[in-house]
C-alpha cells in the first residue's frame, strides 16, 4: 500500500470515528461533545430548527376534524360538548337510543330535537357546525315513528322497486324529515353491493340497494341528487365494500379477505367519476388483498393509494366510528387515530356509544399535537384536512 493510500484511509477511519462519538452523545446527555472536527474536515450540515407551533391555532384546525356523540336531550351552555364546540369542534352525531340501554338520547319528538340542534348551532363560531345523523331508511333509521317522525323503507325495498320516481319521493320524505330538524350531513346512501344475503352488517338489516351495481348507482345517484337538492350533504358507504362481510364492524372484527371482489367498487368508482360523492367513508374491514395487516380505515393503501389514486377521488373521507370495536379491540384509541390520519382520513367520528368519554375531544386534541411536534403529522396535512372537510359545512 502507497504512503498516499494509508493517509486517505487513516482519514476516513477519523472521520468514522468521529460520527459514532457524536451518535452516542446524541443519546447520552452525560456524554462530552466530540471535538470539533479540523478545519480541513467536511462539516455535517446543520440541521433546521423545528418551526414553531402555534398550538392553540393547531388544536382549533385539529377539533375542526372531529365529530363527536354526546348524551342529552337538551344541553347547557356549560355542558362539555357546548364548550367543545365553542372552541371549533366540527361537528356532532344524534342517536335516537344508548346503545347499551335502548334509553333515550338525542331525540324524542320533532320539536325537541329542532331545540336541541339550534341550541348546538348557536354555540358554533360562524354557525357551520356539522350535524349528522345516520338515516339511511328502513332499520337503519335515528328519525322513527316513536319520536314523531315519518316511517322509511329500507334500501333493500328500494332497490327491488328500482323505480326512479318511487326512489326520489323515498328520498325526499326522509331529507324532509332531517331539513326540518337542521340535519346537514346524513350517513348515507349505503353502496355495498348485497354479495352475501346473510350478512349481519349489510343484507340481513337490508341496506343495499341490491347485489347489482347498476341498480345501486341508479338509486344512490337518485337519492344524493334529493339531498343536494335539500342542502344535506352525503356520505357514501362503506369503502372499499362491506357487503360480503360475515361480521358486524361495531361488535367485533371483521375480516373479508376471502369474501371480498373487486366488483365491489364499481359503485364508489362510478359514482365519484360522475361526481356523486359529497364525501366517502372508510370501513374498518380487514381486506388482505388490498392491505395484509391494516383495516381499511387506517390503511395508506386503501384510503390514499387506492380511493385517491386509482379511484381519483379528491374530497373528503370520514372515518366510521372510531371506538367501534373492530378498531378499539385491535389498537389504542391514540394509535387508531394516529394511524387514520396517516392514511388520509379528514373527518374523525367519534359516536361515544361503546364507551361514553366526555373528554374524548380534548384528549384527542392533544394526542394530534403531539404528533405534529413530534413530526408524524405535518401542519400541512391538518390544513388538507381541513379544506376538504369544509365542503360539508354548511355556508354561513
Amino acid at each position: 500500500m502507497s504512503d498516499s493510500q494509508l493517509s486517505r484511509r487513516l482519514l476516513l477511519a477519523g472521520i468514522g470515528s468521529a460520527a459514532v462519538a457524536a451518535g452516542v452523545a446524541g443519546c447520552d446527555s452525560e456524554t462530552k461533545a466530540p471535538t470539533p472536527a479540523p478545519a480541513d474536515r467536511p462539516r455535517p450540515p446543520r440541521s433546521k430548527p423545528t418551526p414553531k407551533i402555534d398550538e392553540a391555532a393547531l388544536r382549533r384546525k385539529v377539533a375542526g376534524l372531529l365529530v363527536v356523540g354526546f348524551r342529552g336531550d337538551t344541553v347547557s351552555r356549560n355542558d362539555w360538548i357546548m364548550q367543545a364546540i365553542r372552541n371549533g369542534l366540527g361537528g356532532v352525531v344524534l342517536f335516537d337510543r344508548e346503545l347499551h340501554t335502548n334509553a333515550p338520547r338525542n331525540i324524542t319528538s320533532p320539536a325537541q330535537v329542532t331545540s336541541l340542534i339550534k341550541t348546538l348551532k348557536g354555540a358554533s363560531p360562524g354557525g357551520r357546525l356539522i350535524v349528522s345523523i345516520d338515516q339511511e331508511g328502513g332499520q337503519i333509521a335515528r328519525l322513527n315513528p316513536s319520536d314523531g317522525f315519518p316511517a322509511t323503507q329500507s334500501e333493500a325495498e328500494i332497490g327491488a322497486a328500482n323505480s326512479t320516481a318511487t326512489t326520489h319521493s323515498w328520498a325526499q320524505g326522509m331529507v324532509h324529515s332531517l331539513t326540518q330538524i337542521g340535519v346537514n350531513l346524513n350517513y348515507a346512501p349505503v353502496v355495498d353491493l348485497n354479495v352475501n344475503p346473510d350478512s349481519p352488517a349489510i343484507g340481513e338489516l337490508d341496506r343495499s340497494f341490491s347485489a347489482d351495481p347498476n341498480v345501486v348507482v341508479k338509486n344512490a345517484t337518485e337519492e344524493i341528487r334529493v339531498h343536494r337538492a335539500g342542502h344535506v350533504k352525503t356520505v357514501l358507504k362503506h369503502f372499499p365494500g362491506l357487503g360480503s362481510a360475515t361480521g358486524n364492524t361495531d361488535f367485533a372484527v371483521v375480516d373479508v379477505s376471502t369474501t371480498w371482489n373487486a366488483k365491489e367498487l364499481e359503485p364508489f368508482r362510478r359514482l365519484i367519476s360522475a361526481g356523486f360523492a359529497d364525501s366517502v367513508m372508510a370501513a374498518h374491514i380487514l381486506n388482505k388483498q388490498l392491505d395484509p395487516t391494516r383495516p381499511a380505515s387506517l390503511s395508506h393503501a386503501v384510503v390514499t393509494d387506492l380511493l385517491r389514486g386509482k379511484l381519483g377521488y379528491k374530497g373528503p373521507v370520514v372515518s366510521d366510528d372510531m371506538q367501534a370495536v373492530a378498531i378499539s379491540s385491535t389498537f389504542g384509541r391514540d394509535q387508531a387515530v394516529a394511524l387514520a390520519l396517516e392514511a388520509g382520513v379528514n373527518l374523525l367520528v367519534f359516536g361515544n356509544q361503546q364507551v361514553y368519554d366526555p373528554n374524548i375531544v380534548d384528549e384527542t386534541l392533544d394526542n394530534v399535537v403531539n404528533l405534529v411536534r413530534q413530526g408524524h403529522l405535518t401542519e400541512a396535512q391538518i390544513d388538507q384536512s381541513v379544506s376538504r372537510v369544509n365542503t360539508l359545512r354548511p355556508k354561513s
